[in-house]
Order: structure tokens, then C-alpha cells, then sequence
């Protein structure tokens, strides 16, 4: 009997024991499946999982909040020596706009995306001047209230590589321009015709560049565009520096659409010669963007 009790005392001990150790095996085992499971997950997430990137077309349109910063200087062909006019704070021109901004990219392969940009901003202004100011072929005399315009159009095309090229992740160069088209005028605002005063600066610069730029999946729904651009260059009688930069995050909304935030801003000086008139024009805007993105066409296919 003493020996039966102890058999079962034995008996009930190792069932417990056993179970236990059979239930740490098996969660072990399910955890590391799992965290297999995940990795590969992650990495090799298909296609249909991801119904935002990697698509052949993407459409974006949104706005662009920039912060300004204007100095122009222009001559006129009859001697006058233009005046380097800071725009923000010598007309009166507000810092702080809202415009629009536009983007089309195509995913030509899986390695070469070729991208359109469009980017537009109208300003106006009005200001008592606090001193003379030479513009064009005339002078504009202190105390005299004067309107300026500078209408800006900007539409950029380029063409990226990937050198890195992984189902999450991409990188590589760009070969771009932007093609900057500028209107610039100043009049005297006057009761009587004959004391009018104006002068307008209109021109087209292409401003090359190249640069580096990354597209990242950082989730199921979250993804990250960055990029940076430069270059100095003269062109006919347009001689130009650029350097242009951009980052953003997005958010997969819904199947093919989603949203974006971000950062951008494009700073250059334009140097040209024109028929009547000659000048300068140094402009930086940087800010935030929001913008809704829509994506079709096939998945372009990118091996690991």
C-alpha cells in the first residue's frame, strides 16, 4: 500500500510538471513562430496589404503654407541704379501665405519614377515707402504709396533612380529642374495720371538641379518621402543657385487614398539679363504642406 501511495503521490507531481513543461515548449515555440511570423511579415508583406505604395501612378494635390523671404533688385536701361528692395519689409508684402501645390508621379519601372510638380502664388501688396526706391527706369520717392504684385508660378520635372531598391524601402538620386516663371511690378499709386509711375519684371528661368531622395513603409498605413536637391548653374543670360528640400509623412486612409503632411522649402537667386531690363531675384519659402494622395495603376513588383 505504502509503495502504491507513493507511486501515485509521484503520478500526481509529474503530470503537473510535465504538462507545465509541455505548455513553456509550446509557448516558446508558438512565440518564436510568431515572431517569425511577424518579421516576415514585415518584410515581405504582400502586395494586396499595401494597397498605397509601390502603385505604377500617384496623384497629389493640397496646400502649401510658406513662410517668405524676398530681395529683388532691378536696373533699368536708362542709368537708374535699382535698389535692393526687400519685399517683406520695404512694400509691405506679408511673410505668411497659403497657395497651392500639385504632384504626378509615375513609377516607370522599379527602379525609375520620373515626378511633376506644380506650385503657384499670387501676392499683392500696398505700402507708404519709408525711403526712395530705384526700380526699373524709375525712381520711387519716399512718403509716395506704392502697390506691388509678384506673381510666381513654379513647375518642376525629375527623374529618380534607385540604387536601393527593397519591397520597404527606397533610395537613390534625382535629376530634375525647376522652371521658375516671375512677374514682378511696382506702381505709384496717384490722383492724377500724369505723375503715374510703373515698372514690371517678368522673366523664365531654368534652374537645374540633383539630388537624393528616400521613400520608406514605416507600417501597414504609415510611409515617409524625403528629399534633397541642388545645384548652380548658368544658363544663356540666367545665371541660378537652387537648393530645394522636402519631407513628409503619410497616412493610408482608406485602400488607394491617404493623407500627407509635411515640410518643404525652395531657396534660390536668379540672376538675369533681359532686353529692357536687368536684375536679381533672391526668394526663399519654407513650410508646411497637407495634402490628399491617390495612388492607381498596377503594383510595380520590387524583389527583396
Amino acid at each position: 500500500m505504502k509503495q502504491l501511495f507513493i507511486f501515485l503521490v509521484m503520478m500526481l507531481l509529474w503530470i503537473p510538471l510535465n504538462a507545465q513543461t509541455v505548455a513553456e515548449s509550446t509557448n516558446n515555440e508558438d512565440l518564436t513562430a510568431n515572431l517569425k511570423t511577424e518579421n516576415k511579415d514585415f518584410q515581405d508583406t504582400s502586395l494586396e496589404d499595401l494597397p498605397w505604395h509601390n502603385r505604377r501612378f500617384k496623384v497629389s494635390a493640397g496646400g502649401f503654407f510658406p513662410v517668405n523671404n524676398t530681395i529683388v533688385k532691378v536696373e533699368g536701361n536708362n542709368g537708374n541704379i535699382g535698389t535692393e528692395i526687400d519685399l517683406e519689409n520695404d512694400l509691405g508684402f506679408s511673410k505668411s501665405t497659403a497657395s497651392f501645390l500639385g504632384t504626378f508621379d509615375w513609377r516607370i519601372s522599379k527602379r525609375s519614377r520620373l515626378g511633376f510638380e506644380y506650385f503657384v502664388l499670387d501676392r499683392t501688396a500696398t505700402k507708404t515707402l519709408q525711403r526712395d526706391i530705384n526700380f526699373g527706369d524709375n525712381t520711387y520717392e519716399v512718403n509716395g504709396r506704392v502697390r506691388g504684385t509678384f506673381n510666381v508660378q513654379i513647375m518642376r520635372v525629375a527623374y529618380g533612380y534607385a540604387i536601393l531598391s527593397k519591397p520597404k524601402y527606397q533610395a537613390g538620386l534625382l535629376v530634375g529642374a525647376h522652371v521658375l516663371f516671375a512677374d514682378l511690378g511696382l506702381q505709384l499709386e496717384a490722383n492724377t495720371q500724369s505723375i503715374e509711375k510703373h515698372d514690371s519684371f517678368d522673366f523664365t528661368a531654368p534652374l537645374p538641379d540633383v539630388g537624393i531622395w528616400g521613400e520608406f513603409v514605416l507600417g501597414k498605413r504609415w510611409g515617409l518621402y524625403a528629399n534633397v536637391n541642388y545645384l548652380a548653374v548658368q544658363i544663356d543670360n540666367t545665371d541660378g543657385r537652387i537648393i530645394s528640400y522636402g519631407l513628409s509623412v503619410l497616412y493610408n486612409v482608406h485602400e488607394n487614398f491617404s493623407l500627407t503632411a509635411g515640410y518643404t522649402g525652395l531657396n534660390f537667386r536668379v540672376d538675369t539679363v533681359q532686353e529692357r531690363l536687368n536684375g536679381f531675384l533672391k526668394w526663399g519659402y519654407n513650410g508646411p504642406t497637407i495634402t490628399a494622395v491617390y495612388t492607381f495603376g498596377k503594383h510595380v513588383k520590387v524583389t527583396k
